[in-house]
């Protein structure tokens, strides 16, 4: 009995590690019969759940023109969504997930560079590419400790340094600001970049940095920091941080008789926004994006049209790049004339002049588009495009 339990116990861990095997590179399975699987790991719930929402959004659009004449002789792209829940920790469980059970080919999201960052590791070591509509932080595509760009990471958006520059840029030569006070989200690794960047190039500028505070994911009351920050006078303040805190932030800082601009990066496009603040607060608020649902390219006006007649709502940018980035899984398919991952992922890092509502796509060697930015400003809680800033 003995013996025979022993080897039993021996064939099941055999199967386990088998099992655990064909599930690491994710995805034999879902190359098979007229369907091929790939992920979308998104942000459903959570303190930044309508980043996710709107690039399900996207995505679904994106599906539902692609399958129309469908790839590689006609197979069916099928999403897979797994919640990361807004935190880092779950992204990695997703991203796990998707690739070990569902057997998806490709991974779009998460949006946030620190979730991106956490579940790098996860699709990187198991040779299935993953691309983020969203995740700005350099360390999305490139390990920051040996500088080389992760084989089977990508991304839709511009990085953090051209979108620091840019906001420090606007604010010292349009705003004419020479004192700004920064106040970051000290567990985002996307804030904490785009502080630096934005911090750097202020000053090159000749403007000065008087007051540098932060806060934490999830904080509500925002009134001690916010006292500090008047005590400094400043003329601006930057907040790069994610719409639900920065809501907060605007809404306080006005009852308290701050009335300087603020502004910050694409982690305030949300039409939660103007909910959480209120309209009348945002007023004299302005943010760098890459997206505008007033860009007049003809690829955009269709989506705006064919995005407003399914939701009922005009398109944000989450919405946009994750429907790019959707569309760049698909020809990385086609392009590599496969569902096998690792054949996807070499498709993708040769994607060059694909034209998406977001603008051109060519990937540098660190798997980076270089694509311009929009400056968006707050009139009466409604987002209006400002100012395009070319790389």
């Amino acid at each position: 009995m003995k013996r025979v339990t022993k080897l039993l116990s021996v064939l099941a861990a055999g199967a386990i590690f088998m099992g655990a095997l064909t599930g690491c590179g994710g995805s034999k399975e879902s190359a098979g019969g007229d369907t091929i699987k790939i992920g979308g790991l998104l942000e459903m719930t959570g303190g930044s759940a309508s980043f996710g929402i709107s690039s399900k959004n996207g995505i679904d659009l994106a599906l539902k023109k692609i399958n129309e004449k469908g790839v590689l002789g006609g197979k069916k792209l099928s999403l897979v969504v797994a919640d990361d829940k807004s935190e880092a920790s779950e992204a990695t469980n997703g991203m796990q997930k998707l690739i070990s059970q569902d057997k998806v080919v490709a991974v779009i999201g998460p949006n946030q560079s620190s979730a991106v960052i956490a579940a790098g590791a996860i699709n990187n070591g198991s040779k299935v590419p993953a691309i983020t509509p969203m995740g700005t932080n350099p360390d999305v595509t490139v390990d920051p400790k040996t500088q080389k760009t992760r084989e089977y990471s990508f991304r839709t958006c511009f990085i953090d340094p051209f979108q620091g520059t840019v906001m420090a840029n606007f604010a010292s030569k349009e705003l004419k600001v020479q004192k700004a006070a920064i106040l970051i989200d000290n567990t985002s690794d996307y804030a904490k970049g785009l502080a630096q960047f934005f911090k750097e190039n202020f000053v090159k500028n000749g403007g000065a940095v008087v007051a540098e505070e932060a806060y934490l994911q999830k904080d509500t009351d925002f009134k001690a920091t916010l006292t500090k920050i008047k005590a400094a006078a400043p003329d601006f303040i930057y907040i790069p941080g994610y719409y639900q805190e920065v809501g907060l932030i605007v809404k306080q800082a006005r009852e308290m008789g701050i009335t300087v601009p603020m502004a910050g990066g694409d982690g305030w496009d949300s039409s939660k926004l103007p909910e959480i603040a209120g309209k009348a607060a945002l007023d004299n608020t302005f943010f760098s994006s890459l997206y505008s649902p007033d860009d007049v390219s003809d690829l955009n006006k269709e989506f705006v049209a064919e995005y407003q007649k399914a939701y009922n709502a005009k398109p944000d940018v989450f919405a946009a790049l994750a429907y790019d980035s959707a569309l760049l899984v698909a020809k990385a398919i086609e392009d590599a004339k496969s569902a096998e991952p690792a054949k996807i992922g070499a498709a993708m890092a040769k994607v060059s002049g694909f034209k998406g509502v977001s603008g051109e796509v060519t990937f540098n060697e660190q798997h980076n588009p270089i694509k311009s930015a929009v400056i968006i400003e707050h009139k009466d809680g409604v987002q209006t495009f400002k100012t395009k800033v070319n790389p």
